[in-house]
């Protein structure tokens, strides 16, 4: 079609139809009425013509739903999953299974950018190439809630329905793992036969290489008959392993003691990382490998310099660092993950005839949210950073790290911290993150207020399907 069939077109089309302009960190399409009012529309996809159901009033947007596509975009795909959509009982785990997975990356590159610029006014001085992976079978982790109906008798074991609290009635769940999707059904048939059928209201998945752990949230103790129910269904599917959890995260036991220890790899620095399925690893192994790997490229720890890997969590970058620095501190808020990442570099230095060998690293357990100057002082001097923060970002510790900036340039208002003056910035900070707005709002404070700059960023497609955003960026002292 011609330009201007194309502009005659467009002018043509009826009024109420909304050209979708963009998506939103909600995988909403936005658009623009003609009196220039933003609406957001689920299932809208950029560059469509649309008609919406509208909702929601505001006095400066509306939100919607998409209710017909009058022209389609290129990118809009037939979604992977039968429980995926709009209808009424919709899985609410996936929001982006219509659009192509390689559109999906872009929008989150474009998500990274925008709020790096808009939020830190930061603009990287290189865009990293996307790492991405399987986008399907990937999610080894997932809290399933169960939920048994008595009107229908029945039980439904899977995520939550789009904008309810009701639980999806799911037959197969194509993100999880093929063996677990096949699964769902065994497990709906499992609890259904328990005598503590209405006081189980979850069940929380951990895959490791080897094992299949499944945590059963149960609000009264377990029957005899239901403990062998569960052991005869493990039997029948290895490797299953069976966890019982009847109170808080620290409740958590093994069903029986013995079998294959709960464990991922990282096979290229030679490192084993054994932990419990309440722990917090990433979802998706694949892109973790990919993700420590290139991490430490960025890094580029030399034999004699000193890492701290801020949040280090049970170590996921400690120990492959500790396979290439002189020295690393890991530094992590829990108390229990500091006792469980000192016993994994333990177990893996008692490797170290096969696998790279282990520089002196120590762990300690602190409230990263509270970070000070005299803090960073006391830590002692590093040559680099790795920093993998929660959604709540690094904000106390790019704070501290920027008033010990102004502190050298003798511009801080507030009294000198002892020992500011010997003390020297990392040269070079690897900052991981799972939220682009936290990260921005960090990289603003890096740049503009420690000295710093942004040499690299990009996206890292952890979550595809859904409008999960992690990203990694860069930051070299300047001059």
């Amino acid at each position: 079609m011609t330009d201007t069939n194309e502009t005659t077109a467009v002018a043509a089309y009826p009024d109420h139809w909304l050209q979708v302009e963009s998506l939103d960190l909600d995988a909403q399409g936005v658009a623009h009425k003609a009196d220039g009012k933003v609406v957001f529309i689920e299932g809208a996809l950029p560059f469509e013509w649309v008609s919406a159901n509208i909702n929601r009033h505001k006095n400066n947007w509306e939100q919607g739903t998409l209710t017909q596509i009058h022209r389609a975009s290129s990118q809009r795909v037939q979604p992977g999953c039968p429980h995926f959509g709009l209808h009424t009982g919709a899985c609410g785990g996936c929001k982006m299974q219509h659009l192509h997975s390689a559109a999906q990356v872009a929008v989150k590159q474009r998500a990274l950018e925008d709020n790096l610029w808009h939020l830190g006014k930061v603009k990287p001085e290189q865009m990293l190439r996307p790492i991405e992976g399987p986008t399907w079978g990937y999610r080894y982790r997932a809290r399933l809630s169960v939920r048994f109906v008595r009107k229908k008798g029945t039980v439904l074991i899977g995520f939550h329905e789009r904008k309810s609290r009701y639980v999806a009635d799911m037959a197969v769940c194509p993100v999880l793992p093929p063996q677990v999707s096949a699964m769902l059904m065994p497990l709906r048939d499992l609890i259904g036969s328990l005598d503590a059928v209405e006081t189980c209201p979850q069940i929380e998945l951990a895959c490791g290489d080897k094992v299949i752990a499944l945590v059963l949230r149960h609000l009264e103790p377990l029957s005899q008959a239901d403990l062998q129910r569960l052991r005869v269904f493990a039997a029948a599917n290895p490797p299953v392993q069976w966890w019982l959890q009847s109170k808080g995260p620290e409740t958590v036991c093994l069903l029986d003691e013995g079998g294959e220890a709960l464990s991922y790899a990282l096979p290229e620095f030679g490192i084993t990382m054994p932990f419990k399925p309440t722990d917090f690893t990433q979802v998706n192994p694949q892109i973790n490998r990919v993700l420590v790997s290139r991490a430490l490229r960025l890094l580029d720890a030399q034999h004699n310099e000193r890492v701290i890997d801020w949040f280090c969590g049970l170590g996921n970058f400690t120990l492959p660092i500790a396979t290439q620095a002189a020295e690393v501190l890991g530094i992590e808020g829990s108390e229990v993950l500091v006792a469980r990442a000192l016993q994994n570099y333990e177990e893996n230095r008692a490797q170290a005839l096969i696998n790279k060998g282990l520089c002196t690293t120590s762990f300690v357990a602190r409230n990263l949210f509270e970070i000070t100057p005299e803090m960073l002082v006391k830590d002692g001097v590093a040559d680099k950073w790795l920093v993998d923060p929660p959604r709540e970002g690094a904000f106390a510790l790019a704070l501290a790290l920027a008033e010990l900036h102004r502190q050298r340039l003798g511009t801080s208002e507030l009294p000198p911290t002892p020992g500011a003056q010997a003390w020297t910035p990392p040269k070079r900070i690897v900052y991981v993150s799972c939220n682009p707005s936290t990260l921005a709002r960090d990289a603003g404070l890096l740049v503009h207020q420690a000295g710093y700059r942004c040499t690299a960023a990009g996206v890292v497609n952890m979550f595809p399907h859904t409008a999960h955003v992690e990203s990694m960026a860069v930051f070299d002292l300047a001059a």
